[in-house]
């Protein structure tokens, strides 16, 4: 039967997976820290290594650093008790076969292990051996997406494996869901961390202006190009360029992207000049491109360019175990951006955030959670301070009860008045809500004539 290496600092711990998996058959070796246990690694030639991540001297990771120069096929499966989207994608980008988190489910546990036995067996049996290049040692600092319900971990999982390669991803999620930061974080988080990640808004341009920023243009090539200017693609170079909204793209420039993808290589708008196409391409939807193909507003062919891997965001009502540390994630967040001290969560928050149904998904929830800092008058975030939406299915309109204005610019002037009331006429924080710099607002009230009250 296979031997097993189990290290950990924990003698109760180890004690319980020797139990549990000698019961099982399989032959166990013990080490209480890293340094033993590479000598273990070295002395007893394990089938298979289960190491917890924080211990004294070397960490888990340095183990599995270490034990991948002594052999790349022993397969690793790192543990611990903390939760941490860099610790996460950097254990899979060491090499680990898994990442699990304390408490151990003992069943998760043994399947793991008999996959990753298996998957040595599998590789054993093939004479090829492919070799890959060292992975990036690039840290996540500021693009940090919070979950740790199986659905995040997996992905999370999968960007530290395809963020080694430059393959083409196509992101697909309802609004809200946070696929801009998926893109960030494999970009920042692997091979591109020290290229550019170039970002285009493909709805918000119409079907000239979005080729002229994807390729570039020469000078006179269209009324109003006085000069040359580099595309998208261009200023991209080797790192990655991320296509929101991809779906908004028209069939003329569908087919030009697809000849990009195909020919890695193209010309600016109105130039002869080959230049060639180096990033990777992210791409992201909230509509489903399998029925636009059905319809002819999307090409089958592009889509399947697009799509070398997949990431699915769920929504937030689907993972909402992910809600507290979000709500975590944010008021640290908020705290600093607004200058605020809201670090309590009041009783029956929680519990309130997750009956609702979240069909804004993440971004919903931080909107949720700035207006209830803003209004907050103590360092506790309590529940008469949230106010939630609510609409009885996913495409039912928000109901927002306010007067009936003949103009644009009466309705203008009962939001900006009724902003200024809620933060108790905080220039800066209504200014933030409102997106607006504070010389405009001060423009609007008096244009406005508003006052205090």
């Amino acid at each position: 039967m296979e031997k097993l290496l189990i290290i950990d600092d924990n003698k109760l711990i180890r004690k319980s997976l020797k139990d549990t998996l000698s019961k099982v058959g399989y032959t166990i070796i013990e080490a209480e820290d890293g340094e033993s246990g590479l000598v273990m690694v070295r002395t007893e030639h394990p089938d298979l290594v289960i190491t917890d991540f924080q211990m004294p001297g070397i960490d888990g990771l340095e183990v599995l650093a270490e034990i991948r120069k002594l052999n790349i096929a022993l397969p690793v499966i790192l543990l611990t008790a903390f939760g941490d989207v860099v610790l996460t994608i950097k254990s899979i980008q060491l090499g680990a076969f898994d990442f699990l988190e304390k408490p151990i489910d003992p069943h998760q546990l043994k399947t793991t292990i008999q996959l990753a036995l298996n998957s040595v067996k599998v590789s054993n049996s093939l004479n090829e051996v492919l070799h890959e290049d060292a992975s990036s040692e690039s840290m996540l600092e500021d693009n940090i997406l919070v979950g740790k319900t199986v659905q995040m971990k997996e992905i999370f999982k999968n960007i530290g494996r395809i963020s080694l390669n430059k393959v083409n991803i196509l992101i697909q999620g309802e609004t809200g869901t946070g696929k801009e930061l998926i893109a960030r974080l494999v970009h920042y988080s692997g091979i591109t961390s020290n290229q550019p990640l170039v970002i285009v808004n493909c709805s918000a341009l119409t079907e000239t202006l979005l080729e002229s920023e994807l390729f570039g243009h020469v000078k006179g090539s269209f009324t109003g190009s006085i000069r040359d200017k580099k595309g998208k693609f261009e200023l991209a170079g080797e790192g990655s360029i991320f296509l929101d909204e991809i779906s908004e793209i028209s069939l003329n420039t569908q087919v030009k992207l697809l000849r990009v993808i195909q020919e890695l290589e193209f010309e600016r708008v109105g130039g002869e000049e080959t230049i060639p196409m180096r990033a990777r391409i992210i791409a992201a939807t909230n509509r489903n491109l399998e029925e636009l193909i059905k319809e002819g507003k999307f090409r089958e062919d592009l889509y399947y360019r697009l799509k070398v891997f997949t990431i699915d965001l769920p929504p937030l009502r689907d993972r909402k175990d992910d809600i507290r540390d979000l709500v975590v994630h944010f008021l640290h967040k908020l705290n600093k951006r607004f200058n605020k001290n809201v670090v309590k969560i009041g009783d029956g928050v929680i519990e309130m955030l997750k009956a609702h149904d979240w069909y804004g998904n993440v971004r919903e929830l931080e909107n949720t959670i700035l207006r209830a800092i803003v209004m907050s008058k103590s360092d506790v975030l309590e529940r008469e301070n949230i106010t939630l939406n609510t609409r009885q299915h996913q495409n039912a309109p928000v109901k927002i009860e306010i007067p009936t204005y003949r103009s644009l610019a009466e309705l203008e002037k009962y939001h900006i008045k009724r902003i200024l009331d809620e933060v108790n006429w905080n220039k800066l924080e209504a200014s933030h809500i409102l997106d607006i710099t504070r010389p405009t607002l001060n423009a609007k009230i008096e244009k406005y004539n508003l006052v205090r009250g």
